[in-house]
């Protein structure tokens, strides 16, 4: 299966509650032939967004205008960065280059926390 854009994704909009510790690996479940992603930040500013691919799962590729660090918190991943790919397994991290193509591919289910600091074109 594949998930084309953000359009297919089940998203949650919504920030988590404020000030009540979380799991951020239990804020999300895994569903079959899905990728999700919950808010647990939203600013003008920027956000961090937890997601959960299923095996077999993809995002196509794409690009965005700013930074993007992405750790994996579940199983592992493969990232695709300006044609070089990386994989990553729980606990590890990247930053995607604004203006970089990039995409994710689920060999096997994984969880990540995306985070976007909106500071500006560099």
């Amino acid at each position: 299966m594949t998930s084309e854009n953000i359009a297919d994704m089940d998203t949650d909009r919504e920030e988590i509650e404020k000030a009540k510790a979380h799991i951020v690996v239990e804020i999300i479940e895994y569903v079959p032939n899905a990728v999700l992603s919950r808010t647990i930040i939203k600013k003008m500013t920027g956000n961090v967004t937890v997601s959960a691919f299923d095996a077999g799962e993809e995002i196509a590729e794409k690009s965005s205008a700013f930074d993007t660090y992405i750790q994996i918190i579940d199983g592992s991943a493969e990232i695709v960065i300006d044609g070089k790919k990386h994989q990553l397994t729980r606990g590890q991290g990247i930053i995607i280059p604004a203006h970089q193509r990039n995409s994710f591919c689920a060999k096997e289910p994984f969880k990540m926390i995306s985070t976007v600091i909106k500071s500006g074109y560099e």
